[in-house]
């Protein structure tokens, strides 16, 4: 009557698994750890610094804004920046639109190009 038995009732019984411990959480953390210091990171680094060069922006100062028009500040609010970008001709862009401090002399320099290539 063996031949009715099957022949894996005879083996003998898996080894029990272990629940995963700290390798299991290894991997995991790494790629948090990963996203974190080349996205995340990184991101909050330049909103920080725009958010002090938006602060310490005053008047006369040369900015470029994020549509890529250069211009010296006239007036400056909490939420609006009055710019100059020819003579007598102003434009009034979001506060959060300027993208760069431009070094002094810039404006002048560009609206002197400009001028001379005037056809």
């Amino acid at each position: 009557m063996s031949f009715f038995i099957s022949d894996a009732m005879a083996a003998a019984a898996p080894a029990a698994q272990q629940a995963p411990g700290i390798e299991g959480m290894l991997f995991p953390l790494g790629i948090l750890l990963f996203f974190y210091f080349m996205f995340l990171r990184p991101q909050s680094k330049r909103a920080k610094e725009k958010k002090e060069m938006l602060a310490k922006m005053q008047k006369g100062a040369e900015v470029v804004t994020s549509g890529g028009i250069l211009g010296k500040v006239a007036d400056l609010d909490d939420n609006f920046v009055k710019i100059e970008v020819a003579d007598n001709v102003f434009i009034q862009v979001q506060r959060q639109s300027v993208e760069n401090i431009m070094p002094k002399g810039t404006y002048k320099a560009v609206a002197k190009k400009i001028s001379t290539n005037k056809v």
